[in-house]
């Protein structure tokens, strides 16, 4: 897949996007930049003793080493989400059940959403994170089941899309970047991008 760039946007590298994450993708069309999605396989365990933050730069850095050696003018775009909460890191769940019960643990809560962002440009790694507080509302177990089996949230952080139902009817307020809690804090990406060859 490959979409052009704006004008504005034209000084800005191609960029290969190591994600399959179709929110992330469609972030990146909408900020009208010109990228490839190229996937590898990376573990993505990490050591013990690393705060939230630590882990997502982390883990965003090991899926940006993976390309090391075969990029050329392009940027590599990598990046790890995670949901924080009561000192609990939430990754994705493993099955429906899983999900059930990272939702009924964030009912009612404040959660942390770390996302961590690697840039590999001309050899050079360039990692940032973005963190948001998300406030989610007492949600009963009908509505947290009926969500799971609608959109079976399997592959995010956390067990929910905050563009879906349950982040419409569940979520009371956020405190920081929207996009962040999408997958990818789009502020702070455009600020690094415009100044990659500064």
């Amino acid at each position: 897949m490959n979409y052009e760039p704006s004008t504005m946007n034209q000084s800005i590298p191609k960029i290969i996007l190591a994600s399959k994450s179709p929110r992330r993708q469609e972030l990146l069309r909408l900020m009208d930049l010109d990228f490839e999605v190229v996937l590898k396989e990376v573990d993505e365990s990490y050591p013990d003793g690393l705060t939230p933050q630590e882990v997502a730069v982390y883990i965003a850095r090991k899926k940006a080493e993976a390309f090391d050696q075969t990029v050329g003018d392009e940027v590599v775009l990598t990046a790890d989400t995670i949901v924080c909460v009561d000192g609990l890191i939430l990754g994705k769940p493993e099955t429906p059940q899983h999900a059930i019960e990272m939702l009924q643990i964030l009912s009612g809560k404040v959660h942390l959403v770390v996302t961590g962002v690697c840039l590999l440009y001309k050899n050079k790694y360039n990692s940032f994170f973005d963190v948001s507080e998300v406030f989610f509302r007492q949600m009963s177990l009908e509505e947290i089941s009926s969500y799971v089996e609608q959109y079976n949230p399997l592959d995010k952080a956390g067990s929910y899309g905050i563009q879906e139902r349950i982040g419409l009817i569940g979520i009371e307020k956020i405190q920081g970047s929207y996009t962040n809690v999408v997958g990818l804090p789009t502020e702070k990406l455009y600020a690094q991008l415009i100044n990659l060859n500064k």
